[in-house]
Protein backbone atom coordinates (compact mmCIF):
# COMPACT_ATOMS: atom_id res chain seq x y z
CA UNK A 1 0.00 0.00 0.00
CA UNK A 2 2.78 2.37 -0.54
CA UNK A 3 3.79 2.43 3.13
CA UNK A 4 7.81 2.05 3.81
CA UNK A 5 9.22 0.81 6.15
CA UNK A 6 6.45 -1.65 7.19
CA UNK A 7 4.50 1.15 8.60
CA UNK A 8 0.99 0.65 9.24
CA UNK A 9 -1.82 2.93 9.11
CA UNK A 10 -4.96 3.41 11.41
CA UNK A 11 -8.30 4.23 10.13
CA UNK A 12 -8.75 7.45 12.00
CA UNK A 13 -5.48 8.29 9.88
CA UNK A 14 -6.87 7.45 6.94
CA UNK A 15 -10.96 7.86 7.13
CA UNK A 16 -11.75 11.93 8.41
CA UNK A 17 -14.70 12.29 10.83
CA UNK A 18 -16.33 15.48 12.45
CA UNK A 19 -14.64 16.92 15.33
CA UNK A 20 -16.45 16.17 18.82
CA UNK A 21 -16.80 19.30 20.82
CA UNK A 22 -14.61 19.79 23.82
CA UNK A 23 -16.45 19.23 26.63
CA UNK A 24 -15.11 20.75 29.95
CA UNK A 25 -13.26 19.49 32.96
CA UNK A 26 -16.47 18.81 34.83
CA UNK A 27 -14.14 18.68 38.11
CA UNK A 28 -12.62 21.85 37.62
CA UNK A 29 -15.78 23.43 36.72
CA UNK A 30 -16.95 22.61 39.95
CA UNK A 31 -14.14 23.65 41.90
CA UNK A 32 -14.30 27.44 39.66
CA UNK A 33 -17.28 27.91 40.17
CA UNK A 34 -17.80 26.55 44.06
CA UNK A 35 -14.24 27.60 45.51
CA UNK A 36 -14.04 31.06 43.77
CA UNK A 37 -15.10 34.24 43.22
CA UNK A 38 -16.82 34.68 40.12
CA UNK A 39 -16.04 38.07 39.59
CA UNK A 40 -12.09 37.91 40.24
CA UNK A 41 -11.45 34.17 39.66
CA UNK A 42 -9.87 34.30 43.20
CA UNK A 43 -10.53 31.94 46.23
CA UNK A 44 -13.71 32.54 48.32
CA UNK A 45 -12.84 33.83 51.94
CA UNK A 46 -15.18 35.46 54.32
CA UNK A 47 -17.35 37.60 54.22
CA UNK A 48 -18.76 36.14 50.92
CA UNK A 49 -22.10 37.49 48.58
CA UNK A 50 -24.13 36.25 46.30
CA UNK A 51 -26.97 37.71 43.96
CA UNK A 52 -30.40 36.99 42.89
CA UNK A 53 -28.83 34.79 40.15
CA UNK A 54 -27.08 32.61 42.80
CA UNK A 55 -23.23 33.40 41.89
CA UNK A 56 -20.81 33.81 44.92
CA UNK A 57 -18.36 36.83 45.31
CA UNK A 58 -15.76 37.89 47.17
CA UNK A 59 -17.58 41.22 49.60
CA UNK A 60 -13.72 42.80 48.87
CA UNK A 61 -14.17 42.20 44.99
CA UNK A 62 -17.99 43.41 44.38
CA UNK A 63 -17.02 46.45 46.64
CA UNK A 64 -14.01 47.28 43.71
CA UNK A 65 -16.16 45.93 41.01
CA UNK A 66 -19.22 48.52 41.95
CA UNK A 67 -16.27 51.30 42.73
CA UNK A 68 -14.49 50.88 38.77
CA UNK A 69 -15.81 48.76 36.60
CA UNK A 70 -13.66 49.22 33.85
CA UNK A 71 -10.84 47.36 35.85
CA UNK A 72 -12.93 44.32 35.31
CA UNK A 73 -12.59 42.83 31.81
CA UNK A 74 -15.98 40.48 32.26
CA UNK A 75 -18.12 43.48 34.10
CA UNK A 76 -20.72 43.15 30.73
CA UNK A 77 -21.68 39.71 32.22
CA UNK A 78 -22.31 41.69 35.56
CA UNK A 79 -24.64 44.23 34.39
CA UNK A 80 -27.12 43.29 36.23
CA UNK A 81 -25.29 44.43 39.66
CA UNK A 82 -26.12 47.89 40.84
CA UNK A 83 -25.52 48.02 44.44
CA UNK A 84 -25.17 46.21 47.37
CA UNK A 85 -29.29 46.18 47.67
CA UNK A 86 -28.85 43.63 44.40
CA UNK A 87 -26.79 41.27 47.04
CA UNK A 88 -27.05 39.22 50.33
CA UNK A 89 -24.31 38.55 52.40
CA UNK A 90 -23.92 34.67 53.27
CA UNK A 91 -24.67 33.01 56.60
CA UNK A 92 -22.75 29.62 56.05
CA UNK A 93 -22.25 27.15 58.49
CA UNK A 94 -18.24 25.56 58.65
CA UNK A 95 -17.27 22.18 58.36
CA UNK A 96 -15.87 21.11 61.58
CA UNK A 97 -13.62 18.61 59.76
CA UNK A 98 -12.19 20.15 57.44
CA UNK A 99 -8.64 20.62 56.75
CA UNK A 100 -6.97 23.19 55.70
CA UNK A 101 -4.80 22.13 52.57
CA UNK A 102 -1.00 22.65 53.09
CA UNK A 103 1.40 23.48 50.30
CA UNK A 104 -0.31 21.77 47.06
CA UNK A 105 2.37 19.17 45.34
CA UNK A 106 2.00 18.10 41.68
CA UNK A 107 2.63 14.85 42.24
CA UNK A 108 -0.30 15.10 45.36
CA UNK A 109 -4.03 13.72 45.83
CA UNK A 110 -5.73 16.80 45.78
CA UNK A 111 -9.13 16.05 47.26
CA UNK A 112 -11.49 18.45 45.56
CA UNK A 113 -15.12 17.45 47.15
CA UNK A 114 -13.60 18.50 50.82
CA UNK A 115 -15.22 21.67 51.54
CA UNK A 116 -15.22 24.59 54.34
CA UNK A 117 -19.09 24.63 54.49
CA UNK A 118 -22.00 22.05 55.23
CA UNK A 119 -26.01 22.17 55.30
CA UNK A 120 -26.40 22.43 59.30
CA UNK A 121 -29.46 20.62 59.01
CA UNK A 122 -28.20 17.36 56.65
CA UNK A 123 -24.70 17.53 57.03
CA UNK A 124 -23.87 17.81 53.42
CA UNK A 125 -20.79 19.34 52.14
CA UNK A 126 -21.28 22.62 49.88
CA UNK A 127 -18.46 20.68 47.24
CA UNK A 128 -20.99 21.55 43.80
CA UNK A 129 -22.24 18.19 44.01
CA UNK A 130 -25.10 18.47 45.96
CA UNK A 131 -27.73 21.55 44.84
CA UNK A 132 -27.70 24.08 47.53
CA UNK A 133 -29.62 27.36 47.84
CA UNK A 134 -29.90 30.53 50.23
CA UNK A 135 -32.84 32.29 51.37
CA UNK A 136 -33.19 35.85 50.56
CA UNK A 137 -34.92 37.19 53.77
CA UNK A 138 -31.69 35.80 55.62
CA UNK A 139 -29.30 34.68 54.14
CA UNK A 140 -28.64 31.28 55.05
CA UNK A 141 -27.35 28.52 52.97
CA UNK A 142 -29.42 25.48 53.26
CA UNK A 143 -29.06 21.80 51.11
CA UNK A 144 -31.85 21.70 48.92
CA UNK A 145 -32.63 17.70 50.40
CA UNK A 146 -33.43 19.89 53.87
CA UNK A 147 -35.85 21.89 52.27
CA UNK A 148 -37.19 19.52 50.92
CA UNK A 149 -37.44 16.81 53.47
CA UNK A 150 -38.94 19.30 55.90
CA UNK A 151 -41.00 21.59 54.27
CA UNK A 152 -41.74 24.58 56.70
CA UNK A 153 -42.23 28.54 56.32
CA UNK A 154 -39.64 29.26 58.74
CA UNK A 155 -35.78 29.32 58.38
CA UNK A 156 -33.89 25.88 59.73
CA UNK A 157 -30.82 28.22 61.38
CA UNK A 158 -32.41 31.29 61.98
CA UNK A 159 -35.72 31.16 62.69
CA UNK A 160 -36.72 33.78 60.24
CA UNK A 161 -40.35 33.41 58.11
CA UNK A 162 -39.83 33.21 54.04
CA UNK A 163 -41.35 32.35 51.27
CA UNK A 164 -40.80 30.24 47.98
CA UNK A 165 -40.01 33.47 46.23
CA UNK A 166 -37.32 34.20 48.37
CA UNK A 167 -35.10 30.34 47.62
CA UNK A 168 -32.29 30.95 44.83
CA UNK A 169 -30.37 28.22 43.58
CA UNK A 170 -26.56 28.36 44.34
CA UNK A 171 -24.71 27.77 41.40
CA UNK A 172 -27.33 26.27 38.73
CA UNK A 173 -28.45 25.63 35.93
CA UNK A 174 -28.82 27.47 32.96
CA UNK A 175 -32.42 26.75 33.14
CA UNK A 176 -32.50 27.79 36.47
CA UNK A 177 -30.60 30.57 36.12
CA UNK A 178 -33.13 31.95 33.24
CA UNK A 179 -35.89 30.99 35.65
CA UNK A 180 -33.72 33.42 38.62
CA UNK A 181 -33.46 36.09 35.84
CA UNK A 182 -36.87 36.42 35.11
CA UNK A 183 -37.97 36.61 38.52
CA UNK A 184 -35.38 39.18 39.27
CA UNK A 185 -36.81 41.59 36.83
CA UNK A 186 -40.75 40.64 37.61
CA UNK A 187 -39.50 42.13 41.11
CA UNK A 188 -37.50 44.68 40.06
CA UNK A 189 -40.30 46.41 37.98
CA UNK A 190 -42.90 45.61 40.52
CA UNK A 191 -40.20 47.87 43.01
CA UNK A 192 -40.22 50.54 39.76
CA UNK A 193 -43.86 50.86 40.36
CA UNK A 194 -44.32 51.12 44.04
CA UNK A 195 -42.04 53.68 43.71
CA UNK A 196 -43.83 55.29 41.41
CA UNK A 197 -47.62 54.93 43.55
CA UNK A 198 -45.53 55.91 46.70
CA UNK A 199 -44.18 59.27 44.76
CA UNK A 200 -47.80 59.89 43.43
CA UNK A 201 -49.45 59.22 46.96
CA UNK A 202 -47.18 61.76 48.91
CA UNK A 203 -47.86 63.98 46.09
CA UNK A 204 -51.73 64.22 46.65
CA UNK A 205 -51.13 64.02 50.36
CA UNK A 206 -48.91 67.56 50.01
CA UNK A 207 -51.01 69.20 47.68
CA UNK A 208 -54.06 68.42 50.27
CA UNK A 209 -52.03 70.01 52.92
CA UNK A 210 -51.32 72.82 50.79
CA UNK A 211 -54.64 73.63 49.70
CA UNK A 212 -55.56 73.48 53.18
CA UNK A 213 -53.51 76.39 54.47
CA UNK A 214 -54.64 78.23 51.28
CA UNK A 215 -57.85 78.20 52.28
CA UNK A 216 -56.99 79.80 55.72
CA UNK A 217 -54.93 82.50 54.31
CA UNK A 218 -57.59 83.65 51.65
CA UNK A 219 -59.93 83.24 54.34
CA UNK A 220 -57.99 85.14 56.87
CA UNK A 221 -57.16 87.97 53.83
CA UNK A 222 -60.69 88.09 53.35
CA UNK A 223 -61.37 89.12 56.86
CA UNK A 224 -58.43 91.63 56.53
CA UNK A 225 -60.33 92.87 53.58
CA UNK A 226 -63.98 93.29 55.79
CA UNK A 227 -62.00 95.02 58.60
CA UNK A 228 -60.05 97.61 56.50
CA UNK A 229 -63.09 98.35 54.36
CA UNK A 230 -64.99 99.02 58.28
CA UNK A 231 -61.88 101.13 59.24
CA UNK A 232 -62.02 103.09 56.07
CA UNK A 233 -65.90 104.19 56.71
CA UNK A 234 -65.33 104.68 60.03
CA UNK A 235 -62.88 107.47 59.19
CA UNK A 236 -65.08 108.75 56.74
CA UNK A 237 -67.99 108.44 59.38
CA UNK A 238 -65.13 110.41 61.62
CA UNK A 239 -64.32 113.08 59.28
CA UNK A 240 -68.13 113.96 58.09
CA UNK A 241 -68.87 113.49 61.86
CA UNK A 242 -66.17 116.68 62.65
CA UNK A 243 -67.11 118.64 59.03
CA UNK A 244 -70.34 118.61 60.67
CA UNK A 245 -68.72 119.75 64.01
CA UNK A 246 -66.83 122.65 62.33
CA UNK A 247 -69.90 123.74 60.30
CA UNK A 248 -72.07 124.27 63.80
CA UNK A 249 -69.30 126.10 65.58
CA UNK A 250 -68.55 128.48 63.06
CA UNK A 251 -72.36 129.02 63.22
CA UNK A 252 -73.86 131.97 65.06
CA UNK A 253 -77.17 130.54 66.97
CA UNK A 254 -78.77 133.59 64.66
CA UNK A 255 -77.55 131.82 61.67
CA UNK A 256 -75.09 134.14 60.65
CA UNK A 257 -71.65 133.20 60.41
CA UNK A 258 -68.58 134.46 61.72
CA UNK A 259 -67.15 135.72 58.51
CA UNK A 260 -70.18 137.77 58.24
CA UNK A 261 -69.46 138.88 62.03
CA UNK A 262 -65.68 139.91 61.15
CA UNK A 263 -66.72 141.73 58.00
CA UNK A 264 -69.21 144.16 60.17
CA UNK A 265 -66.78 144.58 63.35
CA UNK A 266 -63.57 145.31 61.18
CA UNK A 267 -61.23 147.07 63.22
CA UNK A 268 -60.90 147.07 67.13
CA UNK A 269 -60.77 150.70 67.14
CA UNK A 270 -63.90 151.01 65.61
CA UNK A 271 -65.51 148.21 68.21
CA UNK A 272 -67.77 150.43 70.46
CA UNK A 273 -67.68 147.45 73.16
CA UNK A 274 -64.01 147.70 74.17
CA UNK A 275 -62.78 150.10 76.32
CA UNK A 276 -60.02 152.85 75.46
CA UNK A 277 -57.18 151.13 77.64
CA UNK A 278 -56.99 147.85 75.36
CA UNK A 279 -57.41 150.11 71.93
CA UNK A 280 -54.27 151.58 73.58
CA UNK A 281 -52.75 148.22 73.65
CA UNK A 282 -52.59 148.17 69.29
CA UNK A 283 -50.52 150.16 67.21
CA UNK A 284 -53.56 151.41 64.98
CA UNK A 285 -54.81 153.76 68.07
CA UNK A 286 -54.31 157.37 67.72
CA UNK A 287 -52.36 157.54 70.70
CA UNK A 288 -49.88 155.22 69.38
CA UNK A 289 -49.32 156.70 66.18
CA UNK A 290 -48.55 160.23 66.95
CA UNK A 291 -46.32 159.21 69.75
CA UNK A 292 -42.30 160.45 69.40
CA UNK A 293 -41.66 157.19 70.92
CA UNK A 294 -41.50 153.67 68.97
CA UNK A 295 -44.46 151.49 69.79
CA UNK A 296 -43.05 149.11 73.07
CA UNK A 297 -43.12 146.42 71.41
CA UNK A 298 -40.06 147.80 68.95
CA UNK A 299 -38.34 149.82 71.51
CA UNK A 300 -34.93 149.32 71.85
CA UNK A 301 -33.34 151.61 74.62
CA UNK A 302 -29.76 151.79 72.30
CA UNK A 303 -31.48 153.41 69.91
CA UNK A 304 -34.28 155.19 71.01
Amino acid sequence: MGCDGGTIPKRDELVRTKRRPEEKDKTADLVAKWKHCAISQEPLRPPMMACELGRLYNKESVLEFLLDRSKFECASSFEHLRGLKDLKELNLTENTNYKHPKSEKGDAYIDTNDSKYICPVVGLEMNGKYKFCFLWSCGCVLSERALREVKTGVCHKCGKKFSMDDIITINGMEEEVDELRTRMLEKRSQAKLDKKAKKAQKRKSESSETDGPSSSKQSKSEVDCRLGMKSINGVHDSLSKLSQKTDRQSKVPNGKGTEERKGKTGSVQNDPSCSTVYKSLFTSCDAAKNQQKAHWITYNPLYN
